[in-house]
């Protein structure tokens, strides 16, 4: 993906699976293992239900409750944007698509951009497949690169990484992202 500001590339990947696969961990991993090799990392969350993402009684919450439609709250050290609206339903892929162009754009710094979630879109991505939630992958398959998994290879039928290769999952966005 192009960065909005610039000619620079910034390298993106969703992390997807079933709920409980693992997801978030491996995410975790990932930005550690993508940050200790100095790239500037930003993630994407997509939640399929309603989530808070203020805590009640802030100033941010109050005006938010007050009716404001979004709220910024800045300091030295973190840029915090809450806006409500109607979103596209992540069914509809196309306006899903398009919202995750504007999401990307404010991180123009970014040298990786991970999302987690958007399995049901044709984007780069890799797919959590734990034995004890799932038995294969579930997302739409354009742009599925790679396959983490407890489950062997062949019982996968697509390239598999175990949890635990963290430097060659890491490879694999860089090499099939850039």
């Amino acid at each position: 993906m192009q960065s909005a500001k610039s000619d620079k590339k910034i390298i993106f990947a969703a992390i997807c699976g079933v709920k409980n696969s693992g997801k978030t961990t491996l995410t975790e991993g990932i930005i550690r293992t993508l940050t200790a090799r100095g790239l500037k990392t930003a993630v994407i969350k997509h939640d399929g239900h309603e989530f808070e993402c203020d805590i009640a009684g802030t100033d941010s919450s109050r005006f938010v409750e007050a009716g404001a439609f979004g709220a910024a709250v800045f300091s030295r050290g973190q840029i915090f944007v809450r806006k409500t609206g109607q979103y596209p339903d992540t069914r509809d892929m196309e306006g899903t698509s398009r919202l995750l162009k504007q999401l990307i754009t404010a991180f123009p710094e970014a040298d990786v951009i991970l999302a987690e979630g958007l399995k049901g879109l044709p984007v780069p991505k890799i797919e959590v497949v734990r034995r004890a939630v799932s038995q294969k992958p579930v997302s739409n398959p354009t742009g599925r690169f790679l396959v983490v998994s407890d489950l062997s290879q062949e019982e996968i039928g697509e390239t598999t990484l175990p949890f635990e290769d963290l430097e060659g999952i890491t490879d694999a966005i860089l090499q099939k992202c850039l």
